[in-house]
C-alpha cells in the first residue's frame, strides 16, 4: 500500500500547487477591468445570443469557482465573483461555461458521452474505495496453499469501477479544452475584449484546464497501481 499513498501523496501536491496557480491567476487578472463594463452575466448573455441559443437562464449560485453549465435545466451558473463582475477573469470563466451550453446546442459527441459516463460514474466514485479495501482483505483472507493469491473476483471489480473514474476524467479533457477554445474564440473574434484583457483571458483558462488534467493523471496512476496489484497477485 506504500507505492499507493506515495502516488495519493504526489497527485495531491500538485493538484495543491496547480490549484495554487490557478486561484493567484484569477486573483491577478480580476483586477485587469474590461473596457467594455460588460459584467460576467452580460458576457455570458452576449455570447449565448450570438450562437442563436435563447432557453439557457445566466443566474448566479454561492461559492468561489463554483461556475458550472447544467444541462438539465439548461442554466449558466456563475459564482458570485464572476456573475456581477467586469474584469477578464469573470469574461473567461464566463465565457468558458457558455462554451458547454453551445456544445449541449450543437450535440458536441464528448459532451454527450460524458453525460452518459455520469450515472455510472457517480455510483463507481462513491462505492469504489470501499469495494477496492474490501476486495484487498478477502485476498488476505482467503489465500491458502491451494489457491495463494486469494479470491481476487471483488477486488478486480474495484478495479473496474476505478476504470470507468479514469475514462470520464479523460473524457473531460477535450470537452474543457473545447469549451475553452470556443470562448477564446468567441471574445476575440467579436471583439469583446481588447488584446491585452485577451491575454488574460487565454492564461486563466490555460491554469483552469491544466486542473483537469493533473486529475486525470492522478486517476491513471492510481488505476495503474490497483490493475497492476490485481494483474501481480494473479500471475503468482
Amino acid at each position: 500500500m506504500m507505492g499507493y499513498y506515495i502516488i495519493i501523496g504526489i497527485s495531491m501536491l500538485v493538484s495543491w500547487w496547480v490549484s495554487s496557480r490557478l486561484k493567484s491567476k484569477f486573483e491577478y487578472y480580476s483586477k485587469v477591468h474590461l473596457r467594455n463594463g460588460l459584467s460576467g452575466k452580460e458576457v455570458a448573455e452576449k455570447m449565448l445570443r450570438d450562437n442563436g441559443i435563447n432557453d439557457v437562464q445566466v443566474i448566479s449560485v454561492p461559492g468561489r469557482l463554483t461556475d458550472h453549465y447544467n444541462p438539465e435545466n439548461k442554466t449558466v451558473n456563475l459564482s458570485e465573483g464572476v456573475y456581477m463582475q467586469r474584469n477578464a477573469a469573470a469574461a473567461a470563466v464566463a465565457a468558458h461555461e457558455c462554451g458547454h451550453a453551445v456544445q449541449h446546442a450543437v450535440g458536441y459527441s464528448m459532451l454527450q458521452l460524458r453525460s452518459k459516463l455520469v450515472p455510472v460514474v457517480n455510483i463507481s466514485s462513491n462505492l469504489m474505495q470501499f469495494v477496492l479495501i474490501a476486495g484487498i482483505a478477502i485476498m488476505a483472507a482467503t489465500r491458502s496453499i491451494e489457491d495463494p493469491n486469494g479470491n481476487t473476483t471483488v477486488l478486480a471489480i474495484g478495479v473496474l469501477m476505478f476504470a470507468f473514474t479514469t475514462l470520464f476524467a479523460f473524457v473531460t479533457l477535450p470537452v474543457e479544452y473545447d469549451a475553452s477554445n470556443r470562448a477564446m474564440k468567441w471574445l476575440k473574434d467579436t471583439g469583446t475584449v481588447t488584446s491585452e484583457e485577451y491575454i488574460g483571458v487565454q492564461d486563466s483558462l490555460k491554469w483552469a484546464a491544466r486542473t483537469y488534467v493533473v486529475a486525470a493523471i492522478g486517476s491513471l496512476a492510481q488505476l495503474l497501481y490497483w490493475g497492476s496489484l490485481l494483474l501481480g497477485s494473479r500471475r503468482d
